[in-house]
């Protein structure tokens, strides 16, 4: 995984993506897949990412993370 990780920043900086672009992006989209994994569930999601609940909250804002994503049908 780190060889994938390594060629993945390379091209990154290659294409002239910034760091700040970089993270944000990477933690969209690592709370979406948690999100996901929990069914929604923003409690749980909050402890699996190692967050706060109100933090994962005002993060889900920002990156208006689609309600619709978080939640999927029982």
């Amino acid at each position: 995984m780190k060889g994938q990780l390594e060629a993945l920043i390379g091209q990154m900086v290659e294409k002239g993506i910034l760091f700040e672009e970089a993270v944000e992006e990477f933690e969209k989209k690592f709370i979406k897949h948690v999100l996901e994994r929990t069914h929604g569930n923003q409690s749980r999601a909050a402890r699996q990412l190692g967050i706060h609940r109100n933090t994962l909250s005002r993060k889900i804002e920002l990156y208006k993370i689609d309600r619709r994503v978080r939640r999927r049908a029982s």
